[in-house]
């Protein structure tokens, strides 16, 4: 009972103080606490006699037991800091400890104590002092939290200490902790040779040693891996179990849906053209997955350029020929607008109308396409959010196209898939974020995959470079000259305003499109990023794609814009500051006909991971390679394509790390075995199912990769 209490009322110490303090840090009752883990641990078990400290490096932390000879308090006055200095005694010598502001201190140190203190030491010639050094009062009943031990160091927020912290998660670990109820069943945790969860908990907080801690961390990892595929195997087993509209496309309409396709993307580039063998192969995969009593659950994913839409495109002809209704789902406007010229253009040899619903068509046009939609009179779906309202109503929904996957959330995605009247729509999901081969068989596991990474005919290398922001002269003459013939340039810079410390120097937009005006004057520059209206924001992209303007200053909002066949330049400053897929999908927004494009990438880091992520987008074309450089190349953290494709933040696990991505494989075994044909805990488990819909796990459970969520 204790775990589920809120902190206001579990009876810790300082519980007012933990509450407010949970509301930044996410914990808002004891098991939240429980796993609010450590960020790094310091090893301060080593003792040192006071005499020893003349002799150790400077800033080096050490820890000591020595006793309280004398406490003074030195009061602030013009601006200075009050400080307590407390002359720190052994048999061995003597030092200072100095705490600055903290008015505390001289309340909870008495002279003739003994405490255990920990920090850093600073030489002044031949004195030596401690600088606010973590401390802890000796007795005999009392256990060493700050000093003297492996010590943990947590996130912490204004007004919660790290003492306080410490304290109230030792407390918590007493009450609850420790005893906290077993989940997992005793063949796995012997099998994979797992410590109990409660020894875990208290090992991961208050470990005697490293190969302790590390035994806890090894079991929470697995943990957490294991809650993440029993999310993805229940939902694909709860899928393979829902009924889905059969589409059954017969060999001429195969045939007569890919001459429709290829004769538009020949008429589009002006010359003849076949369709990609991945093309081909996915195009195959879909029309066997339509024909299944099951619903389609498949990702398209491919360069920006790759030919993903050619492939919806198929799906969606195949569903309006069955008689159903295809929606395509597009993160923007603007997008949904592009969906609705290339598919209708693809779609027009077939005799197939589509129709447009996005938030800014007029009331009466907007009234005309949600009854056509409603009557089923409208086959074939383009739009917007605006798909999602309760207004929208479909006949007979049988296919879900979501592009650029990762910008919609699970329920999104779920009150789209709900129009299908009761049964389960066959979903394409479209992403141009490659995920990393060694990452797929975590992430992906339920859901069936198809890679594009065949460019289609006349498309030309893009040519990448690197400068310095000192030497771009020569670049902004070349902008002048690609403008002269009639082409365009996107400038991209990570941030929107100058300032702040996310700034650190960063060219920010709306300075960057001021400057450019005057520099490459009479040039038209526009500019576009995350904080313009979103129509406001389209509009200025429309008048780019139309001509209108020759450079277009953005934020990544470019990274998933419009086509534009004219553009031929994209410089991106501050490149070190973005994600190697990131860089490569921005580079995609060029290059998109058969005239020789550019990209320009600015940096000055010295970084030598930073110049080999940039050396990589220079000497790699493919995003599939460069998905498996990123991951190489990236420090621990976020791995692009994590984020973006919806995958849970995990607390312990990293798929960074080649054990865990045993560990995750091993996780996917004990999880197709834990589970029933209808993706239920069989036999049930009572214990692993609190944990998974309201312990600690939860949210990893819950999180579904393939959704963006």
């Amino acid at each position: 009972e204790l775990l589920a209490t809120p902190l206001a009322a579990s009876g810790l110490a300082a519980a007012a103080t933990l509450r407010r303090a949970g509301i930044k840090l996410d914990f808002y009752t004891v098991r939240d606490l429980l796993f609010h883990l450590p960020r790094r641990y310091d090893d301060l078990r080593e003792m040192y006699r006071l005499g020893e400290l003349s002799r150790v490096s400077d800033g080096l932390v050490v820890s000591a037991r020595a006793r309280v000879a004398d406490l003074r308090v030195e009061p602030g006055f013009r601006g200075r800091t009050q400080r307590t200095i407390a002359r720190l005694e052994d048999e061995t010598g003597s030092i200072d400890a100095t705490w600055f502001g903290r008015r505390y201190i001289e309340r909870r140190l008495q002279v003739d104590g003994e405490i255990v203190v920990s920090g850093k030491v600073k030489h002044f010639g031949r004195r030596l002092t401690l600088d606010n050094p973590e401390f802890q009062i000796v007795d005999e009943e009392t256990e060493l939290l700050h000093a003297g031990r492996i010590v943990p160091v947590y996130r912490l927020t204004g007004g919660l200490t790290s003492a306080r912290l410490r304290m109230a998660i030792r407390e918590a670990l007493d009450k609850a902790g420790e005893a906290y109820p077993e989940y997992l069943p005793e063949p796995i945790i012997a099998e994979e040779r797992l410590a109990p969860i409660g020894r875990a908990i208290a090992e991961a907080h208050y470990p005697e040693t490293f190969e302790g801690r590390d035994a806890a961390l090894r079991r929470l990892a697995f943990d957490e891996l294991l809650a993440l595929q029993l999310g993805m195997v229940a939902r694909r087993r709860q899928r393979i179990r829902d009924a889905a509209p059969l589409l059954t496309v017969d060999p001429d309409g195969d045939q007569a849906a890919r001459a429709a396709i290829t004769a538009s993307l020949g008429r589009r580039v002006g010359q003849r053209v076949e369709l990609t063998g991945d093309q081909q192969v996915a195009m195959t995969a879909i029309r066997e997955d339509l024909a299944r009593p099951t619903p389609m659950l498949r990702l398209l994913q491919g360069d920006v350029g790759s030919g993903k839409t050619a492939v919806a495109a198929y799906a969606l002809a195949a569903t309006a020929r069955a008689g159903l209704q295809g929606a395509l789902l597009a993160p923007t406007d603007l997008l949904a607008r592009q969906h609705l010229e290339t598919i209708g253009d693809l779609l027009d040899g077939l005799g197939i109308g589509v129709t447009l619903l996005t938030g800014s068509l007029k009331s009466d046009v907007k009234a005309k396409a949600v009854e056509t939609i409603a009557s089923g009179q409208a086959r074939v779906v383009v739009g917007t959010h605006a798909l999602i309202q309760e207004s929208v109503t479909f006949a007979d929904l049988g296919l879900v196209v979501i592009d650029e996957q990762h910008r919609f959330g699970v329920d999104q995605r779920g009150a789209l898939e709900a129009k299908a009247g009761g049964r389960s729509p066959h979903v394409l999901l479209m992403t141009a974020t490659p995920i990393p081969r060694t990452l797929g068989q975590v992430l992906y596991a339920d859901l069936d995959v198809s890679d594009l990474r065949t460019p289609p005919v006349g498309r030309v290398q893009i040519r990448t470079g690197i400068r310095r922001p000192e030497d771009l002269d020569g670049t902004w003459l070349k902008v002048r000259a690609e403008a002269a013939l009639g082409h365009r340039t996107f400038v991209v810079v990570p941030l929107i305003e100058d300032g702040g410390e996310e700034g650190d120097g960063a060219a920010a937009a709306e300075t960057e499109a001021v400057r450019l005006s005057a520099l490459l004057d009479p040039l038209r520059v526009g500019m576009v990023h995350g904080r313009i209206k979103p129509a406001d924001r389209d509009a200025e992209m429309g008048r780019f794609r139309d001509g209108e303007l020759d450079v277009l200053v953005g934020t990544t909002v470019v990274e998933v814009g419009v086509d534009v066949p004219t553009a031929t330049m994209m410089i991106i400053e501050g490149a070190d500051r973005f994600g190697l897929a990131q860089l490569h999908q921005l580079r995609g927004r060029v290059g998109r006909s058969s005239v020789e494009s550019f990209c320009v990438l600015v940096s000055e880091s010295t970084d030598e991971i930073a110049q080999a992520r940039l050396n990589a987008v220079v000497e790699t074309h493919d995003g599939f390679a460069l998905a498996e450089r990123d991951f190489a190349l990236r420090r621990e953290g976020d791995v692009l394509g994590l984020a973006q494709s919806g995958f849970p933040r995990l607390r312990v696990a990293s798929l960074q790390i080649a054990e865990h991505r045993d560990l995750a494989v091993r996780a996917r075994h004990h999880a197709e075995g834990l589970l029933d044909g209808a993706g239920r805990l069989d036999p049930p488990s009572p214990a692993l199912t609190e944990e998974l819909e309201h312990g600690w796990l939860r949210r990893v459970a819950a999180g579904e990769p393939a959704s963006g969520a």
